[in-house]
């Protein structure tokens, strides 16, 4: 039976339903059909699919009017057809962009099945795969984080797709037709397994036999307690130079004797498309390679920022997502240390941005007095840095890119500086909630002043 209460106002008389046991339904202002109180969620998914199919179709409208050859994607069926007629991989050179193989033997390998599809057929695959994968990856990320509430998750991937194709580094890879979306998703996939699984670590060590950038998370699992995970990882990773060994042995003996110590092969190091710290320090010192000030920069980050991911792990009690936060400081760290990030390589935007929407989102839930709007500004900050293309804007030949103004500085190194800051952030946040927690063993601060506050933060956990 429902028991009713009326409450007089200038605005009219409101009727209140109190639900019986008899499952009455809710009434709300007189006349009114409960529709109206409780928004109906199937007119919010037809927003957003709505939404995002405007996105894609403004995309596809941009990308007819700019110049995408997918070239990334022309050297790896290239790659693939000469693996298939048994010559000399690491020797050719596609013409039309005098590009050549710079991944493991293992890879290319992979890549064969490509060199039976036409070109013109293969971009529209790789372009549906890759906004798949944008999906997939958005998917993994909120799993990680624990946000949002699994029934708004689907709306949250479909928004993810929309919005994420215009994310520099996401819009480059498919406009290059690159694997980082594959490679990203192999991580987060085989990092959100529970520790106990056999399989956790097979994924990250297949990932590095593609390209060896994420080998680094083998290390992140070794330091924040998981040795059969890391190892796991480092045997896969073996078996994946085993395979293109026997495959492809005089490949396999030129690419780990010789190429894999040639990063000009790769690119110029000092060009504003390279993010990592060695790029950023070749324009800074104006100087095309430089070796021991980056040698001694790129240690000092990999031990601050691995440093950083184990420290927040194993703290995970006092801190909220804290593997999500332990995983983007791995992955940040890769990419600053790396001696050529490229812009399309810091996919990892898409984690990133799921992380401090999270923090945004559980700051937003904590009581009035006890919000400060820290993670607001910091997302914004993040949205700013991947949808700005302020790279882009910098002069790009070699040469002019050592002959930068100051204020040219920011805008070509807007990654590595922003990677920088975030573990920053990351180091700041652990110091903080471990503060907390000293307080509240010694019983100094309410339960209110907690760090990890607020019902949705508990919730995500």
């Amino acid at each position: 039976m429902a028991v009713n209460a009326v409450d007089g106002s200038q605005h009219g008389t409101v009727t209140r339903s109190v639900e019986g046991l008899d499952g009455g339904p809710r009434l709300g202002r007189t006349g009114e059909s409960p529709d109206r109180i409780r928004p109906d969620p199937r007119r919010s998914t037809r927003w957003v699919v709505g939404g995002t199919l405007i996105s894609l179709l403004g995309y596809a409208v941009v990308r007819h009017f700019t110049r995408v050859d997918m070239v990334d994607m022309v050297v790896y069926r290239a790659e693939g057809d000469t693996v298939r007629h048994g010559q000399d991989l690491y020797a050719m050179v596609v013409p039309q962009f005098n590009l050549s193989a710079t991944y493991p033997p293992f890879a290319a390998l992979l890549f064969v099945p490509t060199s039976f599809v036409p070109v013109g057929v293969l971009r529209v695959l790789v372009t549906v795969g890759n906004f798949a994968l944008l999906g997939t990856l958005a998917q993994l990320a909120f799993r990680l984080v624990g946000w949002p509430r699994r029934p708004l998750r689907p709306q949250a991937v479909v928004l993810a797709v929309g919005l994420g194709v215009w994310l520099e580094p996401v819009w480059t890879t498919l406009k290059y037709g690159q694997i980082n979306l594959l490679l990203a998703c192999l991580v987060l996939a085989d990092l959100n397994r529970p520790d106990g699984s056999r399989r956790k670590g097979l994924l990250i060590g297949v990932a590095a036999g593609i390209k060896l950038t994420p080998g680094l998370f083998g290390v992140y699992l070794l330091l924040t307690g998981r040795p059969r995970a890391a190892l796991t990882s480092f045997a896969a990773f073996l078996g994946t130079v085993l395979l293109g060994g026997i495959a492809l042995p005089n490949d396999s003996w030129h690419f780990w004797t010789h190429y894999l110590y040639d990063s000009h092969r790769v690119g110029r190091t000092q060009i504003s498309d390279n993010q990592s710290v060695r790029g950023t320090l070749a324009r800074l010192l104006h100087e095309p390679d430089p070796t021991l000030s980056w040698a001694v920069l790129a240690a000092l980050t990999a031990l601050a920022g691995l440093g950083t991911a184990a420290a927040i792990v194993r703290n995970r009690q006092h801190l909220p997502r804290a593997e999500a936060w332990g995983v983007v400081c791995a992955a940040v760290t890769a990419l600053l240390i790396s001696p050529i990030s490229w812009t399309h390589h810091w996919v990892w935007c898409v984690p990133i941005l799921v992380l401090l929407a999270a923090e945004a989102a559980a700051e937003q839930a904590r009581p009035q007095d006890l919000r400060h709007l820290r993670w607001r500004p910091v997302l914004g900050g993040a949205l700013v840095c991947f949808l700005g293309f302020s790279m882009w804007l910098a002069p790009h030949s070699p040469d002019a890119s050592l002959r930068l103004h100051s204020w040219e500085q920011p805008l070509s190194s807007v990654y590595s500086v922003f990677g920088l800051l975030l573990l920053g952030v990351a180091v700041t946040r652990l110091l903080r909630c471990r503060h907390a927690a000293e307080l509240r063993l010694t019983a100094a601060l309410p339960a209110q002043r907690e760090c990890p506050v607020g019902p949705l933060e508990r919730s995500t956990q």
